[in-house]
């Protein structure tokens, strides 16, 4: 393993035989969401210019209906180990859930009526399953609808 030096003072981590190829540009630390990514931009083409992310020089660019992923969750480890293409719906269930919330995919809290709330979104279906006194009672729910759907959690 090696590391690349990226602006904002951090470093990424890549695999010995990615290290020259990547190490030839200037890569930069960029933010989304709460997580930090290596990228750069692509030369000027005809007055434009693009981002490239350090992950897809690695794995590819992600087929249509797919994400690429950082399996530990953070977004500078670039070693070929940790990077997939996965769904979006995967990707989604891999997120680390913010304090407070569901440990379960398909439910959220509800602070207003404090209560779970269960529902399902796959392949642009959206269904409310409804409000829960139990957190576990909204996952079995969401866990019911999948089944119905033919679907599994992961």
């Amino acid at each position: 393993m090696k590391e690349i030096e990226l602006t904002q003072g951090l470093k990424t981590q890549v695999d010995d035989e990615d290290f020259e190829m990547l190490n030839q540009f200037r890569w930069c630390a960029g933010k989304s969401r709460n997580t930090y990514y290596a990228s750069r931009h692509s030369p000027t083409i005809n007055g434009k210019r693009t981002t490239i992310k350090m992950h897809h020089v690695i794995i590819g660019i992600p087929p249509v209906g797919f994400v690429s992923d950082h399996e530990d969750g953070n977004g500078l480890n670039n070693r070929r180990y940790n990077l997939r293409n996965i769904t979006n719906r995967q990707n989604c269930q891999n997120r680390k859930n913010a304090p407070g919330t569901s440990k379960y995919p398909g439910v959220s809290r509800c602070k207003e009526r404090e209560n779970w709330e269960a529902q399902i979104n796959i392949n642009g279906f959206h269904k409310h399953l409804g409000r829960f006194l139990l957190e576990i009672d909204a996952f079995s729910a969401y866990k019911d609808a999948l089944e119905a759907i033919g679907e599994n959690l992961i």
